[in-house]
């Protein structure tokens, strides 16, 4: 049982909260929820003190309502600083590199598949793959040997892959191949399909965004980022400023207030 300015949170409260907080073991879930229902104990008292009415509807939920009791609170008592011109383009001068478009490949691939776990497989297909690499060094067609041998549906369009994005083919296929340059790549690129033969057929730079273009972006950002760190505050001061008993909240190392 908690205590928070005379108010009793039950045993039978914390345990029904605990479903809303996933945790490595019991204790911790228990831990979080006991945080959460304190947190919003505290949002409900100063909003009362401060005759805050708060419209909701028989749909939300009690996570929905408490932030909207939060963001009022916030409102009512919280001046948040706004992020100037200035700060917004310094802020885009120091992290350039974020604000540009992304890289853009074509690219055909013959794929070489075998499973990951097969050993045999694997060595078949790496063989098969430096065959068909000296083959191509030597004038063989890409598109053929991508329609003989590919096990990718790709092989129907001789091996085409068209226009490719980061982001869009896994992790250790997309490493090499938007590292590499123009023209047959000079070995096979191992994937958790198999071993790919690669040509690039064209790279287009990711090319850097104005700050025009990004501005409204990087106030939006900055101005969350001290909404975030103003609502920290805000909760601290909550909790540092009540008479909490039967949990020892330490304002420090809450997760809740980070």
């Amino acid at each position: 049982m908690i205590n928070v300015n005379q108010h009793t949170i039950s045993e039978t409260q914390i345990l029904n909260e605990m479903q809303y907080h996933p945790a490595d073991d019991h204790r911790a879930a228990m831990v979080e929820a006991a945080q959460s229902l304190i947190i919003g104990e505290l949002l409900q008292q100063r909003a009362q003190a401060l005759n805050i009415n708060l419209d909701t509807h028989a749909s939300d939920t009690d996570e929905q309502r408490q932030n909207k009791l939060l963001e009022k609170l916030i409102a009512t008592e919280v001046q948040l600083p706004r992020a100037s011109a200035t700060e917004c383009e310094h802020y885009y001068q120091q992290n350039k590199p974020k604000f540009t478009t992304p890289p853009l490949i074509a690219a055909k691939h013959i794929l070489l598949a075998a499973p990951s776990s097969d050993e045999k497989a694997r060595s078949h297909a790496l063989n098969q793959a430096e065959n068909l690499l000296n083959a191509l060094s030597q004038g063989a067609s890409f598109s053929e040997l991508a329609q003989q041998y590919s096990k990718c549906d790709s092989a129907q369009l001789g091996g085409q892959l068209g226009q490719i994005t980061k982001g869009q083919t896994v992790s250790e296929f997309e490493r090499q191949v938007f590292s590499a340059d123009v023209g047959l790549i000079a070995h096979p690129i191992e994937t958790r399909f198999g071993y790919h033969l690669v040509y690039v057929d064209h790279k287009e730079p990711g090319l850097q965004l104005p700050f025009e273009a990004v501005e409204s972006r990087i106030e939006d950002y900055l101005n969350k980022k001290v909404e975030r760190k103003a609502i920290a505050q805000y909760i601290q001061l909550l909790i540092a400023d009540a008479d909490i008993e039967g949990f020892d909240f330490n304002v420090s190392s809450s997760p809740l207030v980070q």
